[in-house]
């Protein structure tokens, strides 16, 4: 199967598994998990994973986690809302491995952990948050992007995030002074808009490429398909794709 966002059209959406409990898929960039509850207007269902992967396999679905709207990659949803249920308190409880990918602004050191705490989204009060990360490769490229610095510098970089605060991620790197490519609300527009004018690279660059757990004693693990969109800002940046391949860490995070 295919997995894009048509104008007009509703797409397959790429199922990576499925069984008598979960579905396992690969969320395009451009679409709402669920009709997004504090917006002042509904978007259109076609544009919503629930609604159209209820749609696609003929199934009641319970959403068990989120994606950002414009992050793409390992998304699951449960077939009975006792297993949404169990499913979300192994999240809560940090048993769920997660790994993303992303461009940052800047050379990134060669490994580390943000221990930042954030602001929780409903309420503002502060909440524990640490993003475990490593660098894997870095570009310069010889030209300005703003009036700062005489070149243009990226990081191709994995996070683990240990937590799971509101955009985690993207609030870490960017009050860490490496904002990722294409966020804007947290970004850096001048780097943001070089990419999606110049290189063509629009969007945002953070994709949740695996996703692993245990769930009735059987592991479960999903890695997202790599997409033409990053294989082509790959190409252009000089990143290797293979060098995105999840490393196996001793302490299992």
């Amino acid at each position: 199967m295919t997995s894009d966002v048509r104008q007009g059209s509703i797409a397959d959406l790429h199922v990576l598994f499925q069984n008598e409990s979960l579905i396992a898929i690969h969320k395009p960039p451009g679409m709402h998990v669920h009709q997004p509850e504090m917006a002042r207007r509904r978007v259109p269902r076609e544009l919503t994973v629930l609604w159209t992967l209820r749609r696609q396999v003929e199934k009641f679905l319970y959403p068990v986690h989120r994606l950002d709207v414009a992050t793409e990659g390992v998304l699951i949803m449960a077939l009975q809302s006792e297993v949404a249920g169990r499913l979300q308190a192994a999240l809560q409880a940090g048993q769920v491995k997660k790994v993303y990918h992303a461009i940052c602004r800047g050379w990134m050191e060669d490994e580390g952990l943000i221990d930042m705490p954030l602001e929780r989204d409903s309420n503002g009060t502060l909440a524990d948050a640490s993003t475990k990360f490593r660098t894997l490769a870095k570009v310069e490229c010889p030209f300005p992007v703003g009036k700062r610095y005489p070149t243009a510098r990226y990081s191709l970089v994995e996070a683990r995030p240990l937590t799971g605060r509101w955009h985690q991620i993207r609030r870490h790197f960017a009050r860490s002074s490496h904002p990722i490519i294409g966020d804007r609300e947290h970004g850096d527009s001048h780097h943001s808009r070089y990419f999606r004018e110049s290189l063509g690279l629009g969007g945002l660059w953070l994709r949740a490429s695996e996703l692993s757990f245990e769930f009735d004693g059987e592991p479960y693990r999903f890695a997202a398909p790599f997409t033409q969109r990053w294989q082509n800002a790959c190409g252009q940046l000089g990143f290797s794709p293979e060098i995105m391949q999840p490393r196996r860490l001793q302490d299992g995070k």
